[in-house]
């Protein structure tokens, strides 16, 4: 029943019609064709138990040659649901962060039969229309929050539309939410430095130019108190500014600034790191020989650079998400109200002990 449904819906959207007609067909004309009601067609779309298997039969052949698909804003006004789950979303989809995370959403909500819409903002003036517009009241049944910490005022304008809501990476009291520890998770791979050798490895992580504040500004913390678990004290010249994922240089200049340079270094992303590294090769300065680099999140290039990396399940994040936003919009209670996903630390050639 339900993948004659799905394939019904498939062809109206790619615009073929097996019946030559000017005109879409109604509801009506299906109930026309089918010698039953309107309200009997409505019922048998629904898959409705109090329509038999015969009538639902006949009606979805009607509903075949008349290449007829039951719109989803109609059945919303039955069902009080859009079929929708939406996801606001900081910086470019094109990331590799951003993108594992969709596919993770999209693959849980196409199981479901259900639509994604994303809002994505990349700047403050996006993000200050998007939430004096709130264009996802009444256009979708959930929406997640993915990875950028909002303002007191922001959580408050969500909560106001009755939309329920899902945070991903990041921690709100009394809010769903489905997040790796930032600071444990950060404190495993600081440990891990530590007991190469690196007495006092550096942190890079990215200058927030944008506005934006971070889920990932936990790792920070979790730097700090691993150094503080070892005696060792944060000397907070070794926290080091990146201008962009991209532009590792600047941390690389930072770093060779120093007055006593460090033997490692761990940076806040995986994108990050590996931007260190090609700027410390154009320099000839050797990975791990010179310089230990640690990242921060399992991208799918990490192996390629040799990366050794604590890995957070991004796409598993996405679909947990999604399972919880999809509970919440059908009014189920949650088994777990914030869920937190194990990281990994996974070794390759990019750390080492230091060289004495």
């Amino acid at each position: 029943m339900g993948d004659r449904l799905i394939a019904l819906a498939v062809c109206a959207a790619s615009g073929r019609r097996r019946v030559e007609s000017d005109e879409r067909s109604t509801m009506a004309d299906v109930a026309t064709l089918a010698g039953v009601s309107v309200a009997t067609v409505s019922r048998a779309l629904r898959d409705s138990p109090l329509v038999s298997g015969a009538t639902k039969d006949k009606v979805l052949a009607a509903a075949d040659e008349l290449d007829f698909a039951i719109s989803r804003a109609a059945s919303s006004l039955a069902t009080g649901r859009v079929g929708r789950v939406a996801v606001l979303v900081s910086g470019r989809l094109e990331s590799w962060f951003n993108g594992s995370v969709l596919d993770g959403l999209y693959d849980g909500l196409r199981a479901a039969d259900q639509e994604l819409s994303i809002y994505r903002v990349t700047n403050l003036v996006e993000r200050d229309r998007f939430f004096a517009e709130l264009p996802v009241r009444r256009n979708a049944d959930a929406l997640v929050v993915t990875s950028f910490a909002l303002t007191e005022e922001e959580r408050e304008r969500l909560s106001s539309i009755g939309v329920p809501l899902v945070y991903l990476n990041q921690r709100v009291a009394g809010s769903a939410s489905v997040a790796i520890d930032d600071v444990e998770a950060t404190r495993l791979g600081i440990r891990h430095l530590i007991n190469l050798g690196h007495r006092r490895p550096a942190f890079v992580r990215m200058d927030n130019r944008a506005g934006f504040s971070y889920s990932a500004l936990g790792r920070l913390d979790g730097y700090r108190a691993e150094l503080a678990a070892h005696g060792l004290e944060p000397v907070e010249a070794q926290v080091l500014r990146a201008s962009g994922t991209d532009e590792g240089e600047s941390g690389v200049s930072e770093l060779l600034a120093l007055p006593s340079r460090p033997s490692a270094v761990m940076a806040e992303s995986d994108e990050l790191a590996m931007s260190v590294i090609s700027a410390w090769n154009r320099l000839g300065l050797r990975v791990p020989e010179d310089l230990s680099v640690l990242g921060f999140d399992g991208h799918a290039l990490a192996a390629t650079y040799g990366l050794s990396t604590v890995a957070q399940p991004v796409a598993d994040l996405g679909r947990r998400a999604a399972a919880m936003a999809l509970d919440l919009a059908d009014g189920k209670p949650l088994t777990e109200l914030e869920v937190r996903m194990p990281v990994s630390l996974v070794l390759r050639r990019s750390t080492a002990a230091p060289v004495r």
